[in-house]
């Protein structure tokens, strides 16, 4: 599992920058997405870069994803999200103080994953009951 530090402007472009890691990256989020002081996550970053940044954050957001560190970082570069994303390796001192931040965060409002959350169509057909029908071309992009 890998710990992503997501820091911008404003919430729709964390949000977008979120969408863009799932459905152009493949990225799985293990957790949700949780508001992160935006004065912390740019001395984080700055700690990771060793140099000072050029313009600083309005807005953090930090959550884990299932994949391992290496394949996030080269997901990510695959694209061109509008927030700066940094992948926080356990390596790197702040990993464990963002981490403890993490247990007592509240959730970000307004995260909703684009993918599926049943297992296909539902048949109203039967009374009383849903019954999901398991169609493979309708999540194909789960796999």
């Amino acid at each position: 599992m890998a710990l992503i530090l997501i820091r911008g402007e404003n919430k729709s472009k964390l949000l977008s920058a979120i969408s863009d890691m799932e459905r152009h990256g493949n990225l799985t989020l293990s957790s949700k997405p949780k508001v992160i002081s935006a004065e912390f996550a740019d001395s984080l970053v700055e700690q990771i870069l060793k140099s000072k940044l050029r313009t600083k954050s309005n807005v953090a957001t930090a959550f884990f994803v299932n994949e391992d560190t290496t394949l996030s970082i080269l997901k990510i570069k695959q694209i061109h999200p509008p927030a700066h994303i940094v992948v926080v390796s356990p390596e790197y001192k702040g990993h464990d103080e963002l981490k403890e931040k993490l247990t007592i965060a509240h959730d970000m409002k307004g995260y909703h994953s684009y993918r599926a959350l049943n297992a296909g169509k539902i048949d109203y057909s039967v009374k009383g009951k849903k019954r999901y029908i398991q169609n493979d071309k309708l999540n194909s992009y789960m796999d």
